[in-house]
């Protein structure tokens, strides 16, 4: 069964454009992991400060090694959680046999 995240960023004052920057550095090397199924972030049309992230990996354990990528220090968590107001993350499994 597959292994979904879903997070919601909000960036601080003036910081909208280095957050969106990384952001979008990670989806082609993310897209490139063996283990992603699934890798889109987006920007609010109705409050540029916030970002969406829905993120399917093939199971837990290939999120963990996305998370331990070189690309993944350095667009998040050194250029983008530093600029963010709040952070916050679910982690899902997919209802009724979805894959």
């Amino acid at each position: 069964m597959s292994y979904v995240v879903a997070a919601t960023y909000r960036a601080q004052a003036n910081e909208e454009t280095a957050v969106r920057e990384a952001l979008t550095a990670m989806v082609a090397p993310t897209r490139g992991e063996e283990g992603c199924l699934e890798y889109r972030a987006h920007q609010s049309v109705e409050d540029p400060a916030v970002f969406f992230l829905y993120e399917r990996y093939r199971n837990e354990d290939a999120f963990k090694v996305h998370m331990a990528t070189d690309y993944f220090a350095t667009h998040i968590r050194e250029a983008t959680w530093p600029r963010l107001d709040s952070r916050e993350r679910v982690f899902c499994e997919p209802l009724g046999g979805e894959e």
